[in-house]
């Protein structure tokens, strides 16, 4: 091989390998594919009286992409089975609002008895006379 040979293949190895990287020139910012959702296909209205919308306003007949994935998976809240109702009535189902009510100051709370009280009214200590007693 002659010179001009050697010379020609290490350049265009040279540039084949330098369009691998990026730099400043190439290097853009894309768009985030999973950032894209679908748009709502366009529908005529079966009255043509039509207000102009609002700027700003929310397309109406969209959601944003986690509730129509939501809708799509699961299908919307369903009615409960005779079987799941009979069921939650015999095993005693909470009201449906009781996450709430926990947190309250006004909710009454059970009697845990005399050792629990004991444990709480304990006095605070350091530790160091902290003895374990296993029984048996």
């Amino acid at each position: 091989m002659n010179q001009f040979t050697r010379f020609a293949l290490i350049a265009g190895l040279g540039a084949m390998t330098a369009a691998c990287g990026s730099n400043g020139l190439l290097n853009r910012d894309r768009p985030d594919e999973f950032a894209v959702q679908r748009q709502a296909p366009l529908v005529v209205p079966p009255d043509f009286n039509l207000v102009p919308p609002k700027p700003g306003a929310p397309r109406p007949a969209e959601g944003s992409a986690a509730a129509q994935t939501l809708e799509a998976l699961f299908g919307g809240p369903q009615a409960r089975s005779s079987v799941e109702t009979s069921v939650l009535e015999r095993a005693g189902a909470a009201d449906p609002g009781i996450r709430s009510a926990v947190g309250d100051p006004a909710t009454a709370t059970i009697a845990k008895g005399s050792v629990t009280r004991d444990i709480v009214a304990a006095p605070e200590g350091d530790g160091a006379n902290a003895v374990a007693v296993i029984p048996g």
